[in-house]
């Protein structure tokens, strides 16, 4: 669980420094849609840390499940905001990586798919 928080406090200022550069670089040089992805991304990273948060301090989810659901969604912020950032800071064509947002998706989705059915199990 330390682990896990630590890794939450990284991704956390990573997001934070992101949205910055986004909002303070990346306005006068990329275009609005491309902006608009940027931000995206940096959206559910952001709303992923403030889960993992809560996630890894819930006290009625078990060690294992608040690792599953941890690991679910560090891959999802790799994949889906990660492969966002390289297509549109990166300038890596999308076409050479398009695949891997959706799986950044399912694995959020598999996360909080874990979540519901730890709160069901309770």
């Amino acid at each position: 669980m330390k682990r896990n928080l630590s890794i939450t406090a990284i991704l956390g200022i990573i997001t934070i420094m992101l949205g910055a550069f986004g909002t303070h670089i990346l306005k006068e040089k990329l275009s609005v849609e491309s902006l608009q992805s940027f931000e995206t991304g940096v959206r559910y990273q952001m709303y992923h840390v403030i889960v993992l948060l809560f996630v890894n301090t819930y006290a009625n989810f078990s060690i294992q499940t608040k690792n599953r659901i941890s690991y679910l969604f560090f891959a999802g912020i790799l994949l889906f905001s990660g492969s966002i950032y390289l297509i549109t800071i990166g300038e890596v064509p999308a076409k050479l990586i398009w695949f891997t947002t959706p799986l950044g998706g399912i694995s959020f989705m598999i996360g909080w798919a874990f979540m519901l059915r730890s709160f069901i199990k309770k």
